[in-house]
């Protein structure tokens, strides 16, 4: 029986438990994606005093105080480039925020776009999806909802995250681990289906024996029976020796049947007769063969489909499902992307002999995983999940080699501008802020903003315009004009029209800084300049503008 979730109407890891059924109070949490120190990834806060007593809370460099789920220590972002006058997270009537931005506080972005001192609007629904905030360039919180936590056992079990859905599914891997009926594991592609199941074998009493793992949708059609259930010398054309067969291979251990959805129809009918009796019949011979083996199935299909369309036999869905897990989607736990890039990142860069960049380093330098390209990371919908999160990890680390921050190359920037969800929001007149409907994965909806464009087709005035538009936020203006960051780069560069933030005077600098009452935000519309070049600027210049 597959679980609903109270929250997404979809099943998340099931069984029939009726502590299944209870609905866990959901609070607003802020869970650190991106921090100067890297290994703070995952630290989350819960607001809780704000769901029950209906009071604001303050986000600053001092407050709230950030730890990992289960962990007893606890310390605030501490980043000395964030304000010590913080921003207002204010209770709304039916489950929504007010996000509110001082005048001279932290530069805040959520999404692409800039929070100026009118404040921004959230609803219930889109704390649902996850919004990520951007301070000060620096670092990344994602806002979302996420249950009080109860105690937790056992361990991460080797997956990598903080969030609920993927406790939930830790806490389901130990409910069935030491029992010996058959479990189904469904999840998308790349979700790591795989690694379910050796957490299964490795917390049940078979994990001295065999751990086997066979992808069905690999094998040959014509040799599929043979290679699961041996065969005898001479059963056909190539068979020169007897061949045991993954299920003999997995005697007394657990054998992992991986895209079981795309098993022939004749095989099919033999792994019924497997799970009824405990025996298997290598092909050529008509002599039982008794095999003790833990079955677990994974799939992307959905097989309810397949057998309406007589592709997959129900009977053995119901003996493979004895117990069924549901793998979640990447884009269904954005929190937990800190912690896996991370993850991803160090083994890349063990690889290439650079393992000393994660160390501590300076927390006043420059980070090395630059804020906006994490939030470029929330925003994409991942329709490779995990595994294609490790790819797109290797080849920045790769492409970044010797670099002090990472970079991304332009196959990259295309990839990750071509599928986002709708985290990062749509646009309407400020001080307002909407986000697309939640279910319109895969797609943002921004009024006004063009579609994808060529660089050259930018003229200078547009830009200009554009710019002041943005209030000189880069990326605010790459969005609206079509084109990625780095190219708006360029065409200011290029531009006769526009001066960078280095070649302002310090003299102006300072006389601009001090009208202006440090607020970098007016700063950068009067000296028309980018605020996170203005923002180092006055850094050079030890000058307090945050």
């Amino acid at each position: 029986m597959q679980r609903k979730s109270a929250d997404q109407g979809e099943s998340t890891a099931g069984h029939s438990s009726g502590a299944s059924a209870l609905v866990r109070r959901r609070v607003p949490t802020l869970t650190i994606v991106s921090h100067p120190d890297l290994q703070r990834a995952g630290e989350r806060a819960l607001l809780e005093v704000m769901e029950t007593l209906g009071v604001p809370m303050s986000v600053s460099r001092n407050g709230p105080d950030f730890a990992r789920p289960g962990a007893s220590g606890a310390r605030p972002l501490d980043d000395p480039f964030l304000s010590r006058t913080p921003l207002m997270l204010e209770p709304r009537p039916h489950g929504g925020l007010r996000l509110m931005t001082p005048m001279q506080g932290t530069h805040v972005r959520v999404g692409d776009l800039t929070v100026r001192s009118g404040g921004v609007e959230l609803t219930q629904a889109e704390l649902g999806a996850g919004v990520p905030l951007v301070l000060a360039e620096r670092v990344v919180l994602l806002l979302h909802l996420t249950s009080v936590p109860g105690p937790r056992a056992g361990g991460d079990l080797g997956l990598v995250g903080p969030s609920e859905q993927l406790q939930q599914l830790r806490d389901d891997i130990l409910r069935v681990a030491d029992l010996q009926v058959p479990v189904l594991i469904r999840g998308e592609t790349g979700t790591g289906k795989e690694l379910v199941a050796r957490a299964i074998h490795e917390h049940g009493p078979r994990r001295s024996g065999p751990f086997v793992s066979v992808n069905l949708g690999a094998l040959s059609k014509d040799l599929v029976a043979s290679e699961l259930f041996g065969a005898q010398r001479g059963a056909y054309t190539g068979a020169s020796r007897d061949r045991e067969g993954f299920f003999r291979a997995a005697h007394g251990g657990t054998l992992l049947l991986d895209e079981v959805g795309e098993a022939p129809s004749e095989v099919q009918t033999a792994l019924l007769r497997v799970l009824e009796t405990g025996e298997v019949y290598p092909v050529g011979s008509h002599v039982p063969v008794p095999v003790d083996v833990r079955l677990v199935a994974a799939t992307d299909a959905d097989l309810e489909t397949r057998i309406a369309e007589r592709l997959f036999k129900a009977p053995l869905l119901h003996r493979l499902a004895g117990f069924e897990l549901r793998v979640p989607a990447l884009r269904e736990r954005r929190e937990d992307m800190g912690p896996l890039f991370l993850h991803f990142a160090r083994r890349e860069l063990a690889v290439i002999g650079e393992a000393h960049r994660l160390m501590a380093g300076d927390i006043r330098g420059e980070p090395w995983l630059p804020a906006s390209l994490v939030a470029r990371l929330l925003r994409y919908a991942w329709p490779g999940n995990v595994r294609q999160l490790h790819n797109v990890t290797r080849q920045l680390v790769i492409g970044s080699r010797g670099l002090s921050q990472l970079r991304v190359e332009a196959h990259l920037e295309q990839l990750l501008d071509s599928a986002t969800t709708p985290v990062g929001g749509r646009a309407l007149p400020e001080p307002a802020l909407r986000w697309a409907d939640v279910d319109a994965l895969g797609r943002t909806l921004m009024p006004g903003v063009s579609i994808r464009r060529r660089p050259s087709d930018v003229g200078e005035q547009e830009l200009l315009a554009t710019l002041r538009a943005s209030g000189w936020d880069l990326q605010a203006t790459a969005v609206r004009l079509g084109i990625s960051r780095s190219s708006v780069y360029l065409l200011i560069e290029k531009s006769t029209l526009l001066r960078s933030a280095g070649e302002v005077s310090p003299e102006e600098l300072t006389r601009c800084f001090h009208e202006c009452a440090g607020d970098v935000d007016e700063m950068a519309q009067r000296l028309e300049v980018s605020r996170r070049a203005l923002l180092r600027r006055i850094r050079e210049l030890g000058l307090d503008g945050v």
